[in-house]
This record gives C-alpha cells, structure tokens and sequence, in this order.
C-alpha cells in the first residue's frame, strides 16, 4: 500500500524535486511522560513507518536512492525504557527504503540529495528542528543559484496534493476503515445495553473505550463524548463526568482506531430505555433528515449536496416543532438554523478523524462525489437549556445521528448501519 502511494505521489511531483517529510514531534504529557505516539498522517501514508525521529526523502531523480528514510539507530539501553527500535538496517529490508540513516546524520546527508533540485516540497511547521534546518539550506540555495544557474529555487507544500490521494481510498484503506467500523459499532451496542439511569458518563466511556481495545483496535480515534442531558447540547463536550439522570437522553460519539484508520459514529438513546414524547419528536425529525441526506450521495453528486439537503430539512423540522418561525426560504437565507445546527452534515473520515482532503476544486467549487470516498453523515439538533422563545420541553435536548459511509460505484453503503437508530430498534434493544 505505502509503496504504491510513494510511486503515486512520485508521478504527482514530477522530475526535479525532491520531498521531504518529518514524522510528527513527541510531545509531553507532563514533567517526563510523553503522550501516546501518534505518526504524521502524511508520513505514515508513504511510508507505513510509527517510530518518531524520524525522516522520510523522496528523491525521484536520485541514481540509486529515491526514497530513503532517516531513523533512530539501535541502541540497546534506550530500548529498555523505551522499546525496540526498527534500526537503520531494518529500515531497508522491513520497510522498502532504498537508503537508511541514522537520524542524526540528516544535516550531514541531505546536501547530497538537495544538491541538483530545483524545487523542495516540504510542509513547514511538520518539525522545528527539520524547519529551521531545511530553511537555511533553501536560502543557501537560492543565493547559491544566482551565482551557479543550479539549486532549489522554489519551495512547494505537498500537503494539497497528498489530501487529494488521500480523498479516494484503495482496498486496503478500506479494508482498515471497515474493521474500525465494525469496532466501533461493538462499542456503541456494548454501551447502549449497559447503560442505567444513576450510572456517570464515565463508567460509559470506559465501556465504550474497553470494547474498541478487546476488540482489537489501538484505541479510540478522538476523545470519546458521553454527553447526558443538556450537556449534548454541547458538540464537543469530553468532560463526561456527570450522573445520568432518569428520563435524559445520551449522546455517545465515539470512534475506534484501527491500523491508523478511524471510525466515528454518533447515537443518542434513553437511559431509561423509553423515548419521552419531546424527545421523541427531535429524535424522528433528526433520524428522517439523516436517511433522506444519505440518500443523495452517489458518484456524480456535489459532496455539497448533503450539506445542503441539511439545512433544508432541519430547518423544516425546527419550524414544525415550533424552535423558528417564519418561511423556510427566508430562515435559510439567513441562517437562522444556526442557532440549533451549528455545523457541516459530515467529514471525510480515514487516516484523519476529520480527515484533511481538498474537497473544493481551483475555482473553489466543490467537486463531486467519486467511489472510495467515506465521509460521515451526522445531522442534529441541539437545544440548550435557557434558550428563549421556544417550547419548554424541548429545553436541554441534543440529538445527533452520525453513520460512516463509503461512496461505491453505484450510490453508497452505511458501513456503521448495524448500531440500531429507529425508535423502536433503540427501545427493543435496552430492554434486553
């Protein structure tokens, strides 16, 4: 996989460049604790390498050496704290490398591949270190060139055009990004069975977050929201350390991580297992709107339309249950919806929860969908408690119901439809 999309990216550079990628910075959790390492997308995307330190050359015009890495050496006392390392040798024979260094020979190296380019592709902001590095060597370059005719004069930013490989995804992206969604559908049942009126959030999110793990994936892709009550009226509420109460809703967003590659799945349920008639009434304006969006994605389609067909829908259903008055044109026009529904339908989803990808062509026009793109689909409805001027039962109600679909030759396929989200299903399911 990561062989075929250096080549891919090789044919998108053309001759006379040369690229350059840094893996992602450790960063610290507290005084000496790192955060859990997390590869650069890009970085990983090319190369399929997770250790930090480390720098990836793509050279397409070198004689012998067009992809070469720099690495952590061996080092037998680190690796007691620490782990193994793959090492420079191994960098070659595991992981394809035509060349391998040891990371602190960059400085040193690099001259030789820069030496005859005429462009650098390079995503500042990737690595200080790396940045401040490769900036001197690009205004050595440019001064170098005035005098010589030879030399980089250009410094290009590849990231538009690995966000555009990255928005069609191959067999085995997909192969990933199904298996996290089947974790994540297994979380989410897991969480809706168990789930008692008196229980925190927390004890939820454990659940959610033990099921992704026994079952195989690295973990969860984002933060895992348990929200109850009013508190889903706030999107990205993560705090999740509030006692459930009788008769409120849960809005459990979640994702699991697999192999790198991310699912993200929404439900909101009862605790108490039984729909009140308010909730009820968001929930099917909310649920309807969800199936008739997804039913506009197929190749062809503006990635727009769903938005689009959104808004159109929600503000209908916010205008039937008294939350907006007036006529639906107008309240569009001027985004009166926005008090309620804050946000896009949905995102693309794969080595990025939000996955980066160029949705908009040159001219800024969306483009249209293709097949082997996956995107989520998450309407909703969020009254917060203390809003003015709606109906009092709808107060410290939040819905939203978010799928994962993949865009096939044909239309789509819900690749999370197996987590329950009628009405009825959601109640037949927590009464066992």
């Amino acid at each position: 996989m990561h062989k075929k999309n250096r080549n891919d990216f090789i044919e998108q550079m053309g001759s006379g460049g040369v690229a350059i990628f840094a893996n992602a910075p450790v960063t610290m959790r507290n005084h000496d604790t790192e955060h859990i390492y997390n590869p650069d997308p890009n970085f990983y995307y090319l190369t399929g390498f997770e250790e930090q330190e480390s720098i990836c050359v793509i050279a397409p015009d070198h004689p012998k050496h067009k992809y070469i890495l720099f690495v952590l050496p061996k080092d037998e006392k680190a690796e007691i704290w620490n782990g193994k390392r793959v090492g420079v040798k191994d960098a070659c024979v595991v992981y394809g490398a035509d060349k391998a260094y040891s990371i602190n020979k960059f400085d040193k190296k690099i001259g030789k591949y820069l030496e005859d380019a005429e462009r650098l592709y390079y995503t500042l902001g990737s690595n200080k270190h790396v940045d401040d590095a490769l900036l001197r060597r690009f205004k050595q370059a440019v001064k170098s060139r005035i005098r010589s005719g030879k030399g980089i004069d250009t410094l290009v930013d590849p990231s538009p055009i690995l966000s555009e490989m990255r928005l069609i995804k191959n067999e085995e992206e997909l192969h990933r990004i199904r298996k996290a969604a089947d974790i994540t559908v297994d979380g989410h049942i897991a969480a809706m069975v168990a789930a008692r009126q008196g229980m925190y959030e927390y004890e939820l999110e454990g659940i959610v977050d033990a099921t992704f793990r026994s079952s195989g994936a690295n973990g969860s892709a984002f933060p895992t929201i348990v929200a109850s009550g009013g508190n889903a009226t706030t999107l990205h509420y993560t705090t999740n350390n509030c006692k459930i109460k009788d008769n409120t809703l849960v809005l459990i967003d979640a994702g699991a991580e697999y192999q790198r590659y991310c699912g993200d799945v929404t439900r909101t349920f009862p605790v108490n297992g039984i729909f009140t008639e308010a909730q009820r009434d968001i929930y099917q304006i909310v649920l309807d709107a969800h199936y008739a969006i997804i039913d506009t994605i197929r190749p062809g389609v503006s990635i727009d339309e769903p938005h689009q067909k959104s808004i159109e829908l929600l503000t209908e259903g916010m205008l039937s249950l008294g939350l907006l008055k007036g006529k639906t044109k107008k309240l569009i026009k001027k985004e009166a919806y926005k008090q309620f529904y804050m946000y896009r339908v949905g995102h693309m989803l794969g080595l990025d929860v939000h996955d980066v990808n160029c949705v908009r062509d040159d001219e800024g026009e969306y483009k249209t969908f293709e097949p082997g793109m996956v995107m989520t689909i998450e309407p909703g409805l969020y009254v917060a408690e203390g809003t003015k001027k709606v109906p009092t039962e709808y107060l410290g109600i939040g819905v939203r119901i978010e799928d994962d679909i993949l865009v096939t030759e044909s239309g789509c396929e819900v690749l999370t439809g197996a987590v329950p989200k009628e009405i009825e299903a959601i109640e037949e399911l927590m009464k066992k």
